[in-house]
């Protein structure tokens, strides 16, 4: 894997002045551009280099780093899952378990691929349909493989004639992991990157189609809120209090409405999608992954504070 660079900016976001210089004598060192503004501080910002591939066996065909994040999301709910019913706080042995997954991952990937053309390209989707199934050029968009989930839990709980919200709670608690996998391969391939940025952590996504200007590696964010601080939470709820058992349905509540505040935190430093003529993809003056997440909230409240007949959960209801 070649490593990224250092990159020298003026401390200035939008210099007035700048004069930009290669010096080959510091290419052995990694620093392959100068740009200096005259009489501000100077600041390095690192090069980010785009590695979609963990190993390469032609231009278009390798084992990607995207494909491996959700592998690895999907075998770490599977462990998870074991280990609650080890614990004997799920009913689910590893046969029914790995069915379930069955259903996450047609869920995930059906519901994330048309959700990104749907909720963020619905004009490539009616004037070029076959772009649906070009998989290996990404685009999943994760509202999208929300409600693919759903959709396959619900079906799962009717085939098993188990309680919806017992099967969601469980899924909940594990998915983080698979945001977490997911925002770490947006980083690496480069995409999604942040708005334009002075901060020492910056990066240059130039690449990828982010310029020359240093931005903030929002992935990282994303990965940090949406993934590990939201798995931490969801476990200390699982294992530490009683919701799961006494409160069906709370836990998925608080996953919609704790994702949907994070999101749109991690938007507020993500640069918006952009339309085919250049101008960002904004609904109602929001970033897309902001008005999406609105509903998330209230579909959450929904949940959490619905007239119940739910019974509590027990480890009686076998499927």
């Amino acid at each position: 894997m070649q490593a990224g660079s250092l990159r020298y900016f003026a401390h200035k976001a939008v210099p007035l002045f700048r004069t930009r210089l290669n010096w080959d004598c510091v290419q052995p060192l990694g620093f392959h551009l100068l740009d200096v503004m005259i009489g501000l501080p100077l600041l390095a910002f690192w090069v980010h280099t785009p590695h979609p591939f963990l190993i390469q066996f032609t231009e278009n065909i390798g084992i990607r780093y995207y494909g491996l994040a959700y592998l690895l999301g999907f075998v770490g709910a599977v462990v998870l899952l074991h280990r609650y019913f080890r614990a004997q706080r799920s009913p689910f042995g590893f046969n029914t378990i790995s069915d379930l997954m069955t259903y996450m991952v047609a869920g995930v990937v059906i519901g994330g691929r048309l959700g990104y053309f749907l909720l963020y390209q619905p004009g490539t989707l009616l004037t070029k349909p076959l772009d649906l199934f070009r998989v290996w050029e990404g685009g999943m968009a994760s509202h999208g493989g929300f409600l693919g989930v759903i959709i396959a839990i619900w079906i799962f709980a009717r085939r098993h004639r188990v309680p919806f919200f017992h099967i969601a709670d469980l899924v909940v608690t594990v998915a983080p992991l698979g945001l977490f996998f997911g925002r770490l391969a947006n980083f690496i391939n480069g995409e999604l990157w942040g708005k334009i940025s002075v901060v020492r952590w910056a990066m240059i996504f130039e690449k990828t189609g982010g310029g020359i200007m240093p931005r903030h590696p929002s992935q990282l964010y994303e990965a940090a809120l949406e993934g590990a601080v939201l798995l931490a939470y969801l476990q200390w709820r699982f294992w530490r209090t009683d919701v799961f058992t006494r409160q069906p349905g709370r836990l998925s509540g608080e996953f919609l409405i704790s994702y949907a505040l994070a999101r749109i935190f991690c938007e507020v430093f993500r640069e918006p999608d952009l339309l085919s003529n250049g101008q960002p993809a904004l609904l109602l003056g929001l970033s897309r992954g902001t008005f999406y997440s609105l509903f998330m909230i209230l579909a959450g409240l929904f949940i959490i504070f619905r007239p119940s007949k739910a019974t509590p959960a027990s480890l009686d209801w076998r499927p």
